[in-house]
């Protein structure tokens, strides 16, 4: 059984979603969780739902900003795990794309995990033998119409966190990348309800022979990537698409 007993963990994006979902899984798993993202009142429904356990923190911040992420990582114990899973779509035809989306789209996909791993070394607060893992999307290996920015910055992600798994090697710290397809959140939600009509969302759904992902699938993969069980992995990405791929590689 995976276990992530005295271990911390920080967590952005635990707001709703893949991150709460992580936080509530990991609280149960043994971890002393610090959640983080803007929202403060959806971050303290986040803290309601995690088992009880010495050392879960609150802290929030907006991770588009130096300033708080500095005041974050200062405020934070020193961690044995890192999982980013803050994130922004916005579908955007290539024709239409201008800076501002590019940089709305960048500034939280991609440069907040950056800024945020740079901080932690910084400020020696990334452990010996700690994991790291960020989230990123299928759509980087199969793309979509309107897809330009979204995809774009998690392809970025993908290829610093290879770099950053390179780098880290002396540490023994690990990162690892999970790269799902449609997950039921309320991110996608939005997404879907602007650009899909209920019955191309249904013709949508039934493209996944497993069905759509649930943010507890993401979180148990997590797991294991911030547990000792994959002490042995490193600068990897996990695909998670239901089977949607399949005969498409």
């Amino acid at each position: 059984m995976i276990s992530l007993q005295h271990k911390t963990i920080l967590i952005t994006g635990a707001s709703s979603g893949i991150g709460r979902a992580t936080a509530v899984l990991f609280s149960q798993l043994g971890a002393s969780v610090v959640i983080t993202a803007r929202n403060e009142e959806k971050l303290k429904e986040t803290f309601a739902l995690l088992t009880p356990h010495a050392g879960h923190q609150l802290v929030a911040a907006d991770l588009t900003l130096q300033a708080d992420i500095e005041r974050l990582i200062s405020a934070v114990p020193s961690v044995d795990g890192l999982v980013h899973a803050c994130g922004k779509v916005l579908p955007v035809p290539v024709k239409f794309i201008r800076d501002k989306q590019l940089q709305d789209v960048f500034s939280v996909n991609y440069f907040s995990a950056v800024h945020t791993v740079a901080e932690l070394l910084k400020q020696k607060k990334l452990n010996q033998a700690a994991s790291v893992a960020f989230i990123s999307s299928v759509s980087t290996l199969h793309a979509y119409f309107g897809g330009g920015p979204y995809i774009s910055s998690k392809a970025a992600l993908e290829g610093y966190a290879k770099v950053l798994a390179l780098e880290l090697i002396p540490k023994k710290i690990r990162v690892n990348v999970l790269q799902p397809a449609l997950v039921n959140t309320a991110i996608f939600e939005s997404t879907v309800d602007a650009a899909i009509n209920a019955g191309e969302m249904d013709k949508l759904i039934a493209q996944y022979p497993l069905g759509v992902g649930q943010p507890e699938d993401i979180a148990q993969a997590l797991a294991y990537f911030i547990s000792d069980a994959s002490k042995w992995v490193t600068g990897t990405c996990l695909k998670m698409d239901g089977g949607l791929t399949l005969g498409f590689n």
